[in-house]
């Protein structure tokens, strides 16, 4: 028995521990909660669920992350996790038909996009596989299991704790690391290629598939063709790619990789799925609603209207700007009760508010100070150049939630995109040329100058 919640069926079970569906008393809900199976429990598997449970609570509020609502300990000392109640369909459902060319690209770029903020945070997943790709009850998907990742720091010390041998990297089958960034990229390409495939990458219709056979063929990575003259040659090459045999010939990030699925959406005639990608620093809360008297306002009297520009050094803090705003008596007298009553009013609702943005910076909270309305502009845009593409970024001009950056590239359709980073393919000797402006609430604002790279022949 859970405290809080009544049981109903159980889901399913697996390694490590069983899925049960109960029903929280509040607030009223379905919830799926996973408990740990009593003969595997020892100080190692622990750790390793506590290391889930924190790690999802982390990573989360990704909208393609499982999210997590509770952890503890059961009655009996088994740990347990309550977590949103999603479907598992989509692991049967490519195996009876491959899923179109289109629906598996957003799945890849949505389920990309969790994994490529989950290395931004510094966390290695360890199992991506199809299996591991929920739905929920509106059809979006998500990324779970975390119950193998590790952190990216701790790898060098970490055992290798279990392995999907399906969608696994040559070099983890061969024990040569524990994970890295590119067997990640291995794990989402052959996942995205199963998908397609209606079966992982190296089986073999009609032949033998066990482990044995599986680690051999990985061994080799030739990869066999896809199979679907509706698939561009483009997703095909990416795949490939993804699941070469040396890593370095890889896509150097995840990211890489889902721009590859966008550009075969593209190719495909559709719109290209958005990347959700957690920024450096971003902050929760806009302070710009609150009442006028508690509106932070800066050098030049230009108020704050919430966003990720740095507070420049030595400036005054929020707390004291807010206090500074509704000093409104006359020197010499004492605030009368109402205007101690504003005073209360305003410092709670700026305790709120600083809450509010420090619950929800990932990394350094700031503040925009620009004036309300005006559109950051991109400056300085950098560029990096390989033997076949050429890598743009620029800083963060000032970007809220709601911007984006429209890429454009040429003579092609603008981009729009979350990410300060854009990848282009080239041939030696092709020069390129790229200009960013970020647009918001639908408008555009200054564009940049444009950054040309020629790559050498």
């Amino acid at each position: 028995m859970l405290p809080g919640f009544s049981y109903l069926h159980a889901l399913g079970s697996g390694g490590f521990a069983d899925v049960f569906l109960y029903e929280q008393g509040m607030p009223r809900r379905k919830v799926a909660v996973k408990v740990l199976l009593s003969e595997v429990v020892d100080e190692n598997v622990r750790r390793m669920f506590q290391s889930e449970a924190n790690l999802m609570a982390q990573l989360s509020s990704h909208p393609s992350i499982l999210t997590v609502y509770q952890a503890s300990v059961a009655s009996d000392g088994r740990p347990y996790l309550v977590m949103e109640l999603c479907s598992g369909a989509l692991a049967e459902r490519y195996r009876r038909a491959p899923l179109s060319v289109l629906e598996a690209l957003r799945i890849a770029i949505r389920i990309g996009s969790a994994v490529e903020t989950a290395h931004r945070a510094g966390v290695l997943h360890r199992d991506i596989k199809p299996s591991n790709i929920l739905l929920t009850a509106y059809g979006h998907p998500v990324l779970a299991d975390f119950g193998i990742a590790a952190s990216l720091s701790e790898l060098a010390n970490d055992e290798l704790v279990g392995i999907s041998i399906p969608w696994s990297a040559p070099e983890v089958l061969a024990e040569e690391t524990a994970g890295s960034i590119a067997s990640e990229v291995w794990a989402l390409g052959a996942t995205v290629y199963s998908l397609l495939a209606g079966r992982s990458p190296f089986e073999i219709p009609g032949e033998q598939n066990g482990a044995n056979e599986l680690r051999a063929r990985i061994a080799r990575a030739k990869l066999p063709p896809l199979g679907r003259p509706d698939a561009p040659a483009s997703l095909e090459a990416a795949l490939k790619r993804s699941m070469s045999r040396r890593p370095e010939q890889r896509q150097r990030s995840v990211l890489e990789l889902v721009r590859d699925f966008q550009a075969a959406e593209r190719e495909l005639g559709g719109e290209a799925t958005p990347i959700d990608v957690a920024m450096d620093d971003w902050a929760l809360a806009s302070i710009a609603e609150l009442d006028d008297r508690t509106l932070v306002r800066g050098n030049g009297g230009r108020a704050v209207a919430g966003g990720r520009r740095r507070r420049r050094s030595g400036s005054p803090s929020v707390a004291t700007l807010v206090r500074h705003s509704s000093d409104t008596h006359a020197p010499g007298t004492g605030p009368s009760p109402e205007q101690r009553r504003n005073q209360l009013l305003t410092w709670l609702l700026a305790t709120v508010a600083i809450v509010l943005i420090a619950v929800g910076t990932v990394a350094t909270m700031s503040l925009i100070r620009a004036k309300p309305g005006e559109i950051p502009r991109v400056a300085n845009i950098g560029a990096e150049r390989s033997a076949d593409s050429v890598r743009f970024n620029w800083a963060d001009p000032g970007m809220t939630n709601a911007d984006q950056y429209s890429v454009h590239l040429g003579d092609n359709p603008p981009v729009m995109q979350r990410t300060n980073e854009f990848i282009v393919d080239a041939q030696p000797g092709e020069r390129v040329c790229l200009m960013v402006v970020v647009n918001r609430d639908g408008r555009n604002g200054e564009p940049s100058d444009q950054k040309c790279v020629e790559l050498p022949e």
